[in-house]
């Protein structure tokens, strides 16, 4: 089974309004970029990715979470984050029953995320690799 289709059943076996709000959520994401990539990642928690991961997505008992890996360092002019700001990383948006999601602010944090995965990317394709610990260059001395 692939990961798309591992998150297609865990939105039907959600049979109430969190099921809803996870595939609205992956409807805007999956909108946001066509080469995002859908996983299935640590026992069951849907992962969306592109040069590195967006953002995880998890239905708890009482909400929705979307958690960005790198939302601290994401512009976020809307406010979409209203959790998660006591750590160095990560940000999450908590969804509640009722709640309902701005899809253009989300699809722009999902841009910044991507462009945010493609420069650290860039960065480090960039970074000299580093010599191994106790070696050093030297010259062989001409004859």
């Amino acid at each position: 089974m692939t990961a798309s289709e591992r998150i297609d059943r865990m939105i039907e076996d959600l049979t109430d309004w969190r099921g809803k709000t996870l595939a609205s959520l992956r409807k805007s994401i999956l909108a946001a970029d066509p080469e995002i990539i859908e996983e299935w990642k640590w026992m069951g928690s849907p992962v969306w990715s592109r040069d590195g991961i967006i953002a995880v997505g998890n239905a708890h008992k009482g909400k929705v979470k979307l958690t960005f890996m790198y939302g601290a360092q994401l512009p976020d002019p809307d406010k979409l984050f209203n959790t998660g700001f006591e750590g160095n990383a990560r940000r999450a948006i908590d969804l509640f029953e009722g709640d309902k999601i701005n899809a253009p602010a989300l699809k722009t944090l999902i841009r910044a995320a991507i462009e945010l995965n493609q420069a650290k990317s860039r960065k480090s394709a960039k970074k000299p690799a580093k010599k191994a610990a106790g070696t050093r260059a030297t010259a062989k001395k001409k004859a």
